[in-house]
């Protein structure tokens, strides 16, 4: 019901002028259904608006129509459209995005992938963003301000964010209490992120680390856990945190939204599940963004 009535509040994305996409190296990425049509609309243009740059792809998740395909086509400049169905999975669990992050490892050899979430709205420039690209160097979208710290050795991760040593709940929660216990040798870091938004540099590092990382997962919390919803974002903050200098954006910038207001300063907010649509300003900030479209 809350989706409906948001899609209804924003279908004046649809009178906004089309993305005029450029081949220059950067592609805008998402996996997206018929239900979050329009707030994905809302989401690519509002960040292409603001970048000038990049071809939009994406990957159907089973549910596109034709009416939706032919809207895509009009308004993101006949993007690119995969289905999850041709995602040759290998190693790795189904579901869960895993077929989004595949994708984008698979194809960002010749090509800087920005990962990009329906349910997100760009506010404003995003200076980083811009800087990270023309450097090549990926960007880390954090879960929260205390990950400001940006990429730690595991070791020194677990300690710091779970002193109590390993904790039982959410898959996430499991996993990053859990780091200590890779061996020291592999060198290997992570970031808390959130994979909402994310930015894959060309040329970087395709399955082999991530299969790696799964793997060290699987020890970790079995076999039947690791296909569990969030295994996911772990594995896209592991490579993140892993790959060359990447960017960490500020989080006074780059925010999820936890039904609290944002700063003046905001640029980009990630309307997460939980309070996504509390107190109005999912669809406050997607009709600024509308409306600015339209000038």
């Amino acid at each position: 019901m809350e989706a409906t009535r948001h899609a209804e509040a924003i279908s004046g994305i649809l009178d906004t002028p089309p993305i005029a996409p450029r081949q220059d190296g950067v592609v805008i990425f998402s996996m997206i259904g018929t239900e979050v049509l329009l707030p994905y609309l809302v989401a690519v243009k509002s960040l292409w608006h603001e970048l000038r740059r990049g071809r939009v792809a994406i990957l159907d998740d089973g549910t596109l129509t034709a009416q939706d395909r032919a809207i895509l086509a009009h308004h993101c400049g006949d993007p690119q459209i995969m289905r999850i169905a041709d995602v040759k999975l290998g190693d790795f669990p189904a579901g869960g995005t895993w077929e989004r992050l595949l994708t984008i490892l698979d194809n960002r050899a010749g090509e800087y992938w920005i990962q990009l979430d329906s349910d997100t709205v760009t506010l404003g420039p995003l200076a980083e963003v811009a800087e990270a690209i023309s450097r090549n160097r990926s960007f880390v979208f954090l879960g929260g301000k205390d990950a400001e710290v940006g990429p730690l050795p595991l070791a020194e991760f677990a300690a710091r964010f779970y002193p109590d040593g390993p904790q039982e709940g959410h898959v996430q929660t499991r996993i990053e209490s859990r780091l200590g216990s890779v061996d020291a040798r592999r060198e290997w870091k992570y970031v808390r992120g959130c994979s909402g938004f994310a930015g894959f540099a060309a040329m970087g590092p395709g399955r082999p680390l991530a299969s790696a990382f799964l793997a060290e997962m699987t020890r970790m919390i079995g076999k039947e856990d690791v296909s569990t919803w969030g295994t996911e974002q772990v594995t896209s903050n592991f490579h993140l945190a892993n790959e060359t200098q990447p960017v960490v954006l500020p989080y006074d910038r780059y925010l999820n939204y936890w039904n609290e207001p944002w700063g003046k300063d905001a640029r980009f907010v990630h309307f997460v599940g939980t309070h996504r649509h509390e107190n109005g300003a999912y669809i406050e900030a997607s009709r600024a963004t509308i409306d600015a479209l339209k000038a």
